[in-house]
């Protein structure tokens, strides 16, 4: 699931939507948001929203090293999609406008989708993305983690085999995304200490040796 998100990007699919309202994830139901999602640098605003909070077209463009006028027009498709929304109450003045996700994670599955072909292509376009930027991370992480200081030994990766049915597999997904919640939605203890975004993926699927 892109709790993200991817954007994620809170962002993914397949998997159980995590218990209880403090969690809130929006399900994605149409093509449209889907292929909005599907687009790398409308993937990367999601996420600058997720990490960063409400922003502007400015905002965004600074961080992102985009033009504004391509970022306003990004920010265009992904409201008509669903996945972000105006925050007027932020604006300084009329001329300003704020944005923000619907939601701090969303949630798909392509079962849902059996009867529309293009949203399932959609979904794996989606997918697939969000694969390759989780990849691209990975990779950017262990080229530069030799100058990380104690970020290096206390970064983590693991993997593991097990014997599962598919019910038991939703089952540990749903554990481990209570879990990763968890830690995103705590309060943040005020004990002077410098924090810094930390990306979590995860993934679960049958294979073979």
């Amino acid at each position: 699931m892109n709790i993200s998100g991817e954007q994620p990007k809170c962002g993914s699919s397949d998997q159980p939507r995590p218990p209880g309202p403090e969690y809130p994830v929006q399900t994605i139901t149409d093509a449209k948001a889907l292929s909005a999602m599907a687009n790398p640098f409308r993937s990367r605003m999601l996420d600058v929203l997720y990490v960063d909070g409400p922003s502007t077209a400015s905002g965004l463009a600074q961080r992102t090293g985009q033009a504004v006028g391509s970022v306003s027009h990004h920010l265009k498709v992904l409201s008509a999609a669903g996945l972000i929304e105006e925050a007027p109450e932020l604006a300084k003045d009329r001329r300003e406008r704020w944005w923000r996700l619907i939601a701090p994670g969303t949630r798909w599955s392509r079962t849902e989708f059996a009867n529309d072909p293009g949203a399932v292509t959609a979904a794996l376009a989606a997918e697939s993305l969000s694969l390759h930027r989780q990849n691209q991370r990975a990779r950017d992480w262990l080229a530069n983690a030799g100058t990380a200081g104690e970020w290096d030994s206390a970064a983590f990766s693991t993997q593991t085999w097990a014997k599962m049915t598919p019910a038991e597999l939703q089952e540990l997904s749903q554990e481990l995304i209570v879990l990763i919640q968890k830690w995103r939605f705590r309060d943040i203890p005020n004990d002077g200490q410098e924090r810094e975004s930390v990306y979590i993926y995860a993934h679960g699927f049958p294979a073979q040796p």
